[in-house]
């Protein structure tokens, strides 16, 4: 099940602290929400959140 861009950011605000998302649990959004990795780094670019502890480069 695929999400929207408001779906996709509501999630990725959610699911951040601090304005930090760690790339595990990134990753884990991404299939919870059926989208790929890029997006959800995409989404947290927009919203200026940090992605830490980053694993392949998946959200570059």
């Amino acid at each position: 099940m695929t999400k929207n861009n408001e779906e996709i950011k509501i999630a990725v605000q959610n699911a951040a602290k601090d304005g930090r998302l760690s790339c595990t649990a990134a990753r884990k959004l991404a299939a919870d929400l059926g989208v790929a990795p890029r997006e959800i780094g995409k989404m947290a670019d927009e919203l200026k959140i940090k992605l830490f502890g980053c694993e392949l480069g998946c959200f570059d």
